[in-house]
């Protein structure tokens, strides 16, 4: 990964936003930015350097994982050791300003930030940055993209193991615990998120997480699950239906199918995510079923199983080449049932192409 690039990116935008440092304290951003992927730290970058604050438990991990930062070890807290360095940073500004720090404030706690502010002396503001390293990871390079790939296509074989332990009288616990140490015997480092399994009435919740429910002898299966490979998340749904779905159930599954189409057809370079949005709602329209679609028709997936951008109403953000989205309408009575399918894609020059393997003909166990 070109961490050295995306730090020097960065250090070259802070003075286009007024800023002569930026506190890096989100997890995330700072494996992104420069490779560490412990539990604390903290990195600080100014338009001349870049520099990485942890603990004792982390000396040898940052110095195997850290590049194109200068590595601190300090006894106290990752936050307080950057304050201490920025303290003695600030003196060397010239002029009347005030030395002007960023922070992470969707990310920093008021509880800590309270604590940053404590420490600093007078001639340092603190401001809230904007999303300098969110907007960066928005678009995938070809390295992220290749590990994406090999997340998905991990993720997409959990689904066979899901097939086989679906059964009426099993508990959505136990399928998702066959799939989740299936994912680990596979090589994955953790699941992207709790795994939905979501059966019978239960298919209607969106967010339905496996519980102690069992399989009903008749109805849709809502399998929502991912897995975290080399960093990187993967997210996909696939619905099944136990025994023989009615003639209205499948109406509805295939108004799901053809709706996520109609939406995947959408996704090419230069448009609004809010038209990849409606076009599944537009398409869902057409059956009625529109209003029972509850949520948005995706999100951006990295190294975090939610990113920008959102893909909903009213989002402004134009798809790019290397934006990696999922396309995932469906649709939920209440207390009757659910459908959802989920493909994750990335945007290409043209168009985008669908990452995702699975097929999405509806499977009758």
């Amino acid at each position: 990964m070109d961490h050295k690039g995306r730090q020097q990116r960065l250090r070259s935008a802070l003075p286009v936003h007024r800023l002569d440092a930026l506190l890096v304290t989100h997890l995330p951003n700072i494996l992104y930015l420069c490779g560490f992927s412990g539990s604390a730290g903290v990195l600080v970058l100014t338009e001349a350097k870049s520099v990485f604050f942890t603990d004792g438990r982390y000396i040898a991990q940052a110095r195997s994982e850290v590049q194109g930062a200068h590595i601190f070890i300090r006894r106290k807290a990752p936050l307080a050791a950057a304050s201490d360095w920025l303290a003695t940073h600030s003196r060397k500004k010239t002029g009347a300003l005030p030395f002007r720090a960023g922070i992470e404030g969707e990310h920093l706690l008021v509880a800590a930030r309270n604590r940053l502010a404590a420490n600093l002396p007078s001639n340092i503001r603190l401001r809230e940055a904007p999303n300098l390293v969110e907007r960066a990871r928005m678009v995938k390079d070809a390295r992220e993209i290749q590990r994406i790939r090999a997340a998905v296509l991990l993720g997409a074989g959990l689904f066979e193991r899901a097939l086989e332990v679906i059964r009426p009288g099993v508990k959505e616990t136990q399928v998702a615990a066959e799939m989740e140490y299936a994912a680990r015997e596979a090589g994955a480092e953790a699941m992207s998120f709790p795994t939905i399994i979501a059966s019978g009435k239960r298919s209607a919740l969106p967010h339905g997480r496996a519980s102690r429910s069992t399989v009903p002898a008749r109805g849709f299966v809502v399998c929502d699950f991912g897995v975290i490979l080399t960093d990187y998340c993967s997210d996909m749904t696939r619905t099944v239906s136990v025994g023989r779905p009615s003639s209205g159930e499948r109406r509805a599954y295939q108004a799901v199918k053809e709706a996520q189409q109609a939406a995947v057809d959408a996704v090419r370079p230069g448009i609004s995510v809010s038209e990849v949005d409606r076009a599944a709602r537009k398409s869902l329209q057409n059956s009625s079923l529109a209003k029972y679609f509850t949520h948005s028709t995706g999100h951006g997936v990295g190294l975090e199983i939610h990113e920008a951008p959102r893909v909903g109403a009213g989002q402004t953000e134009i798809l790019q080449p290397g934006m990696v989205i999922t396309i995932e309408p469906g649709v939920y009575l209440p207390d009757r049932w659910g459908v959802r399918i989920e493909d994750m894609v990335v945007v290409t020059e043209r168009g985008c192409e669908v990452l995702t393997p699975t097929s999405k003909e509806l499977i009758e166990i």
